[in-house]
C-alpha cells in the first residue's frame, strides 16, 4: 500500500514519501468530557476541534434554567451568540496538542463559561477583530454503532473537500484527501469553509491540522448510554452535533425530530448566522436581523447518524437530508 501511495506521488509530483508514511504514528487521546444538565457527554478532543468547541456552546447555554422554545428568535439569539464566542476561542488557541500550549481546562470550565455568558446581551454582539498573531466538506463520512451490550462506536472520517485531492492511488483504490485546507495556509484568511483561523493552526512539519469533527456518545443521568451521534459538514459539524443533543435533552424532542429539525450555525467569522432554508418562519428571521444579527438562508446542511435508547430498545436514526439509513438487531 506504502508503494502504491509513493508511486502516486512520483507520477503527480507529491510530496509524500516512504520515510513519511512510515513516521506517521496514530496517537490515543483522552476525550473531552462535557457535563450538560445531568448527562455526560465524551467528544473528540485536539487535534479535533470539536469536543472544546461544543462544551463551550453548551456551558454557556447550561447557565440558562430553561432555553427558550425551538425555533424562536431568543432561542436563535442565544445560540448565535455561544456559538460565536466558542468558534472565536476555536480559531484563536486550538491546534495540535504536540505543537500548541491550550488553555483547554479554562475553556471547557463552567466558570468561564459564564464569564462568556454575561457578555451576551438583548441585542447581537459584534465578533472580534481577529488578531492571527494570537494563539468539513462533502467527503466526510460518519457512522454510529451500539452492540448488543451497550458497546458504542461513534466514528467521523473523511478527505476533506468533495473528492478530496481528486486523486486516486492507482491499484489501490482510494482516494487521497486535501486536509492541508484545515490548516490556516494564511493566518487571517478564510479557507473554503470561511473559517479565519491563527497561528496555533499554522503549517509545520509534522503537524496535525485542526479538524471539526464532533464524533460524541451522551451518557444519561442513570449511568447509562443514551445516544451516539455525528455528522460530515465542516465546521457545521460542531453546531449540529449540538443542535441534536440539545433538541433531545433541551427540547424533549424524539430523535427523528431531533435529527429532521432545522438548523442553524454561526462560526464567528464571518459575523452571519446561517440557517436551512425555509426550515425557519419568516418573522422570527426579520426578528434576528432587527436584533442585529446578519442573517443567511442556505440550502441543506449535515448528514447526522444517530442512535438512542428508547423504552423499547435501540433506535437508529438516519439524516432524511441525505441518502442512508439504519440497520440492526
Amino acid at each position: 500500500m506504502a508503494d502504491l501511495i509513493v508511486a502516486e506521488m512520483q507520477r503527480g509530483g507529491g510530496l509524500i514519501s516512504l520515510e513519511d508514511l512510515a513516521a506517521y504514528r496514530a496517537i490515543w487521546r483522552e476525550p473531552t468530557v462535557i457535563a450538560y444538565r445531568g448527562h455526560t457527554i465524551y467528544s473528540m478532543p485536539p487535534a479535533s476541534s470539536g469536543g472544546v468547541t461544543m462544551a463551550e456552546i453548551l456551558n454557556i447555554l447550561e447557565g440558562y434554567d430553561r432555553l427558550p422554545p425551538f425555533g424562536s428568535t431568543q432561542l436563535l439569539h442565544l445560540e448565535a451568540e455561544a456559538m460565536r464566542r466558542a468558534f472565536t476561542d476555536r480559531n484563536m488557541y486550538l491546534g495540535d496538542p504536540a505543537f500548541v500550549q491550550m488553555p483547554l481546562e479554562r475553556l471547557t470550565s463552567k466558570p468561564y463559561a459564564a464569564e462568556l455568558r454575561k457578555q451576551i446581551g438583548a441585542r447581537a454582539s459584534a465578533t472580534p477583530r481577529f488578531d492571527p498573531t494570537l494563539r468539513g466538506g462533502n467527503s466526510t463520512t460518519h457512522y454510529s454503532v451500539v452492540d448488543a451490550e451497550g458497546n458504542a462506536v461513534s466514528c467521523t472520517t473523511t478527505l476533506n473537500n468533495s473528492y478530496g485531492s481528486a486523486v486516486t492511488v492507482a491499484g489501490a483504490g482510494f482516494l487521497l484527501n486535501d486536509e492541508m485546507d484545515d490548516f490556516a495556509t494564511a493566518p487571517g484568511k478564510p479557507n473554503m469553509y470561511g473559517l479565519v483561523q491563527g497561528e496555533a493552526n499554522a503549517i509545520a512539519p509534522g503537524k496535525r491540522m485542526l479538524s471539526a469533527m464532533t464524533p460524541s456518545l451522551v451518557v444519561g443521568p442513570d449511568g447509562n448510554l443514551k445516544l451516539v451521534v455525528g455528522t460530515p459538514g465542516g465546521p457545521r459539524i460542531i453546531t449540529m452535533v449540538y443542535h441534536v443533543i440539545s433538541n433531545v435533552i433541551d427540547h424533549g424532542m424524539s430523535l427523528p425530530d431531533a435529527v429532521a429539525a432545522p438548523r442553524m450555525h454561526h462560526q464567528a467569522l464571518p459575523d452571519t448566522m446561517r440557517v436551512e432554508k425555509n426550515g425557519f418562519l419568516p418573522p422570527v428571521l426579520d426578528s434576528l436581523r432587527a436584533l442585529g444579527h446578519g442573517v443567511v438562508e442556505r440550502g441543506r446542511s449535515g448528514d447526522v447518524e444517530a442512535i438512542i435508547r428508547t423504552p423499547k430498545g435501540w433506535q437508529g436514526v438516519s439524516d432524511p437530508r441525505y441518502g442512508g439509513g439504519g440497520a440492526g438487531y
